[in-house]
């Protein structure tokens, strides 16, 4: 079995944070290979990808990927499972209404709560912001957090939410190949939260090349594997208005992604130089973001 071989029975048969199952998806295919051979169907060779599927049938489990462009009112956040880091995204629709907030996704009430404070912060800062201050007397917002079957909870995707209500409002593009995770409070601070390894290890799997953290958590990020520091781009946030700057696009070049921000000063890269480089369940885990 070769290392591609190999990949794809990791990534698309197995979801956990150790290798217990990987080590009886193995067992398993052996079995599978084994009667195979009995029954003189088999012919010694290396595996291939068609092999895996004929002995476990189709993948099961889906590998995440960054969005492939800047989109309007859609962010990317990282959570953090029983299994491992994961890669969300949160959507927003601004529609005609009084301001009503709807959320959908199966979210939980610490994640609920982690939408309105993000709504409050929105409508009180909206003129700092460049939206209308009186928007809500005439606009209601939808937030979905997509894969709806999988219950998810936690504070930390405050900062993402908040993100994407900002850009749905204000009509500006948000970076593609940047993921984001922190708790906010009404008055725009970014709070630490939990998980920094695994969230960072699944934006790296997803191909994101720049992660936003709350300030609090720097000293965490030297429990990241090197490797993985050295290919990524990481900022470290303390006010809402700092994670806006960096990751929402200007009007005019809404369909780019900047190569420079101004920022610096808040970045590992910056400070250190560390090089950028191009590099379900059956019963569902909760998402914790």
């Amino acid at each position: 079995m070769d290392d591609e071989v190999l990949l794809k029975l990791v990534q698309g048969y197995t979801k956990e944070s150790g290798v217990r199952n990987l080590e009886r998806q193995v067992a398993n295919l052996c079995r599978k290979i084994a009667i195979r051979w009995v029954k003189k169907e088999w012919e010694p060779h290396t595996l291939t990808n068609e092999d895996l599927e004929t002995a476990l049938g189709v993948p099961r489990y889906h590998f995440q990927v960054a969005a492939k462009a800047p989109e309007i009112g859609a962010v990317t956040g990282l959570a953090f499972t029983e299994v491992g880091g994961v890669v969300l995204t949160v959507e927003v629709t601004p529609l005609p209404g009084k301001g009503r907030l709807t959320l959908t996704g199966q979210l939980g009430d610490v994640m609920k709560e982690s939408a309105q404070a993000a709504w409050t912060f929105i409508r009180a800062y909206a003129l700092e912001l460049g939206i209308e201050e009186d928007f809500y007397d005439r606009t209601d917002l939808h937030i979905h957090v997509p894969e709806g079957a999988i219950p998810k909870d936690g504070p930390s995707a405050g900062v993402t939410m908040a993100t994407a209500m900002a850009s749905a409002l204000s009509k500006r593009s948000v970076r593609a190949d940047l993921a984001m995770t922190g708790e906010i409070t009404l008055r725009g601070n970014v709070l630490p939260i939990g998980g920094v390894k695994e969230k960072v290890l699944a934006a790296h799997r997803a191909g994101i090349k720049v992660v936003l953290l709350p300030e609090e958590n720097r000293k965490d990020l030297e429990d990241v594997p090197e490797n993985v520091r050295k290919v990524m781009e990481f900022h470290f946030m303390s006010r809402i208005e700092e994670v806006l700057k960096l990751a929402l696009l200007p009007l005019a070049h809404s369909d780019e992604v900047p190569e420079e921000n101004s920022l610096s000063g808040h970045s590992v890269y910056a400070q250190e130089g560390i090089p950028v480089t191009d590099p379900e369940p059956e019963e569902p885990p909760v998402w914790k973001s």
